[in-house]
């Protein structure tokens, strides 16, 4: 039997009461063709055993990236997570925990964030972190929206370099926000020159670091150049296991940094859930969308925690708010930081050698394979290869031999004939020589 809690008479009042005819005229906006027309093909009802058994065989016919060799990334990436990272967060203290509206009796839960907030502040070389956002995606359209607040202009030009999907998330708010945001072309040979894009009505650049084809840059000179012209630079990592070996979005002169933190102590798990990060300069500190947590003392003198600022509009008059934001993920904060603290600041660089050494071992071993071009004169742990076929249909042979070869650009890009031959390709620590000979030697049969 379906629960349905409301009767056909409660549905009809509560549809009068806010002067709608029907429930389909509460759709009205979604566009027809996104809608469907009836019901998902589906079976009407099963009992739990035989939906269980249905949903199994269903995951069953996936092929996990922790069970063969695996080299997908572009903005998501396979690590190894301490078992005591998942040990730790599972605690009921932790688990069950949730936004701090009464933060003075919620000591535990501040301390986490005060801490987390802390390494992302070194980790990116700025001044402030927040409390931890939704995702990257959503952290890099924040950015934006706090660039024009502070500058008070309302163009944002988007770098080819920059994951699309941060592209079109920030498209997104633009349309619905009402700021312009100028896409730059995919950039494959980071080559784009946006300095030259700059005017009086820029009110940031945004650019990602390492890029979404992998390429390494130093953005200090465009930083020079949006600040003599009025604007910010927004610095995006969406691999935070970089910032333990190359140049922190703060020494290149960035004013905001937007990051993904999936990378750090949070496993695949399909997609989700993930971790935005979000740092700034100090100055503008109120601008910053999200929560910020501090340290004090009590009336007896002894350390303590409060919400230092709160800009969300749960928390305060929604036309002061600086942003939507309505929950951080604060679970997923917990287990970077936590995973953070064991490696330490050692452990953290010796990560971060062990990635690039591994992405470089890769790229030199695919080099060799006829048919096969490295793009990248820099690179991290995710590189661009060039393919002598088209990358989508390589990628599907490789996966019937149980090997996943990367993310074709294609993908990432539908619509771009010119990069469908492009395959990015990611190593990390988890990367052995033996799936990466697996690979080359795969890849050679597929390309021959």
């Amino acid at each position: 039997m379906r629960y349905l809690p409301l009767t056909a008479a409660d549905r009809q009042a509560m549809l009068a009461a806010i002067g709608v005819p029907s429930i389909d005229a509460l759709f009205a906006d979604v566009p027809k063709a996104a809608r469907l027309d009836g019901l998902v093909d589906l079976p009407r009802a099963q009992g739990e055993l035989e939906v269980e058994r249905a949903l199994a065989a269903m995951a069953g016919k996936n092929l996990v990236a922790g069970a063969v060799p695996s080299f997908i990334g572009a903005g998501v990436y396979r690590h190894h997570v301490p078992a005591s990272v998942e040990h730790l967060i599972q605690r009921g203290e932790f688990l069950t925990s949730y936004t701090p509206y009464q933060p003075e009796i919620s000591q535990g839960t501040l301390q986490m964030l005060f801490e987390f907030q802390t390494q992302i502040a070194l980790l990116t070389g700025m001044e402030v972190a927040n409390a931890s956002m939704y995702d990257g995606a959503t952290a890099c359209a924040e950015a934006v929206m706090m660039a024009n607040r502070v500058t008070q202009r309302k163009k944002a030009i988007l770098s080819g370099g920059l994951h699309p999907h941060y592209r079109e998330v920030t498209r997104t708010h633009a349309r619905f926000v009402g700021f312009q945001a100028k896409l730059a072309e995919p950039d494959p040979e980071a080559r784009e020159d946006l300095a030259s894009q700059i005017d009086g009505a820029t009110s940031c650049v945004v650019v990602q670091s390492p890029g979404a084809f992998g390429h390494l840059r130093d953005y200090s000179a465009l930083a020079e150049a949006c600040h003599k012209a009025g604007a910010l630079l927004i610095v995006v990592v969406t691999e935070a296991v970089s910032l333990g070996a190359v140049k922190s979005p703060g020494a290149m002169g960035a004013d905001i940094v937007a990051g993904e933190g999936q990378s750090l102590g949070n496993a695949l798990n399909f997609g989700g859930p993930h971790l935005g990060l979000f740092a700034t300069r100090e100055r503008y500190v109120r601008q910053m969308p999200g929560r910020l947590v501090g340290e004090t003392v009590d009336a007896d003198g002894r350390r303590g925690w409060v919400l230092t600022l709160s800009t969300r509009e749960q928390h305060i008059r929604r036309e002061k708010a600086t942003s939507n934001i309505c929950t951080n993920s604060g679970l997923c904060a917990l287990a970077a930081s936590i995973h953070l603290a064991l490696l330490g600041e050692a452990g953290f660089t010796r990560l971060a050698a062990l990635n690039h050494a591994k992405a470089v071992a890769l790229a030199e071993r695919l080099a060799a394979v006829p048919g096969v071009s490295v793009m990248n004169d820099t690179f991290f742990n995710e590189f661009t290869l060039r393919l002598s076929k088209p990358s989508a249909g390589v990628v599907e042979r490789l996966a019937r031999k149980k090997i996943l070869a990367g993310v074709p650009a294609s993908r990432l890009y539908p619509g771009k004939p010119a990069l469908k031959n492009l395959l990015l390709v990611a190593a990390t620590e988890t990367t052995t020589e033996a799936d990466t000979s697996a690979f080359a030697t795969a890849l050679a049969r597929v390309l021959s």
